[in-house]
């Protein structure tokens, strides 16, 4: 293994716990296959409008060969592709459903904390 990587991974287990699913998308990606077990493209497009395609395609591939995810493409025309959570990907499930649940009980304080943040850094730049 790769020093680089060695070091990141086993800095902190958090670190190697949020290694294959941080960032913007990655999470809500997850999130939604949690939620409704399989989806298309067209989908996850449609719950993501701020998603771009190219941006799409780029994480569902990430999370695919970080073994995350399944995808699975049916052999009709026009052409079905699904994606579901993998088993490794389902292992993940307590760790989501536990995010879901604090970001839904403190909804309010860290929509507080932001828009505080928000009103310091518009001060700041004036």
């Amino acid at each position: 293994m790769d020093t680089q990587v060695e070091a990141r991974f086993f800095q902190c287990p958090v670190d190697a716990g949020l290694a294959l699913m941080a960032g913007k998308w990655k999470p809500r990606l997850l999130w939604k296959l949690y939620r409704y077990q399989a989806m298309r493209f067209g989908q996850f497009k449609r719950m993501l409008p701020d998603i771009t395609d190219k941006m799409l395609t780029q994480q569902l591939r990430e999370l695919e060969a970080d073994g995350l995810i399944t995808r699975r493409v049916y052999p009709v025309v026009p052409p079905k592709v699904e994606y579901t959570l993998s088993a490794f990907g389902k292992t993940l499930e307590p760790v989501i459903a536990a995010i879901a649940t604090w970001g839904e009980t403190h909804e309010q304080e860290i929509r507080s904390h932001l828009e505080s943040h928000d009103v310091a850094l518009q001060e700041q730049s004036s």
